[in-house]
């Protein structure tokens, strides 16, 4: 069974084409969540495995893949096989040490943690925007070799160096993801301009139920988790992250519907 988060589209590319290869069943952790549910309740089969395909955020997993963990009972787990799939633009830091901690929480062992480098989509921050479409073309590219290297490993039960840690994983992941999660979690600074066409794809690709309309326009509370996929999925780039974004581009993935 394979649950993914996916914001700009990247892990849910990564998590149906794990999907296909494995036979494994794809699940989105969002409509769960959507359901307002405390607890998910899946069967398990003694042969399968159990794959979480989700974003880095600031180097630590995206906030939404834990609260579901927190809320997730396996009925019928006896050790089956359990990986982490993290889809990132650069590096993933200790992401895999952060969710190894969250799994045993639930009684759930971590085999092993992969990762995936995809076109780069934070642009909330001064010095963060997507990459140039030279660099997003070459990893889209390689990005098929990268999935059918981790197919390889999970059939063949090896223990392969397939997770970019980066530099300073420390750092990144044990002071800035905890200030990440502790103070840019339900605060944010998005708005939208007069383009905006009252489509509502803002509304309903929101994980959290953070935005709803109001006359048309989009509101947002304070439950963002700055999953980004409101500002890069508006269809006429209607959406703005205070100044910030003015001038940055947006991205989601090519096999995306808008």
């Amino acid at each position: 069974m394979i649950f993914y988060f996916s914001g700009t589209g990247n892990s849910r590319w990564v998590a149906n084409a794990l999907g296909i290869a494995l036979g494994e069943p794809v699940v989105s952790i969002a409509e769960e969540l959507k359901t307002g549910k405390k607890e998910f309740v899946c069967p398990l089969r003694e042969d399968e495995k159990v794959l979480f395909v989700y974003p880095v955020h600031s180097w630590g997993p995206a906030v939404p893949v834990t609260r579901f963990i927190s809320g997730l009972k396996l009925t019928g787990y006896d050790k089956q096989p359990v990986y982490s799939i993290s889809t990132c633009g650069d590096e993933c830091g200790y992401t895999d040490d952060i969710m190894r901690k969250v799994l045993k929480k639930k009684g759930l062992i971590l085999t092993d943690s992969y990762s995936v480098i995809m076109p780069n989509n934070y642009i909330l921050l001064p010095g963060f925007d997507v990459d140039s479409k030279e660099v997003e073309q070459e990893k889209l590219k390689d990005a098929p070799s990268a999935v059918d290297a981790i197919v390889a490993a999970i059939r063949d039960g090896k223990n392969v160096n397939l997770y970019k840690k980066g530099s300073l994983p420390g750092l990144k992941s044990y002071w800035i993801y905890p200030l990440f999660t502790n103070f840019a979690i339900g605060k944010n600074s998005f708005r939208v301009t007069d383009d905006c066409i009252s489509c509502g794809l803002c509304e309903r690709v929101c994980p959290t139920g953070t935005i709803t309309l109001t006359g048309g326009r989009p509101v947002w509370s304070d439950t963002c988790v700055q999953c980004v996929a409101c500002i890069h999925r508006c269809p006429v780039r209607a959406i703005e992250y205070g100044k910030i974004t003015l001038k940055k581009g947006r991205y989601h993935h090519p096999d995306t519907k808008q």
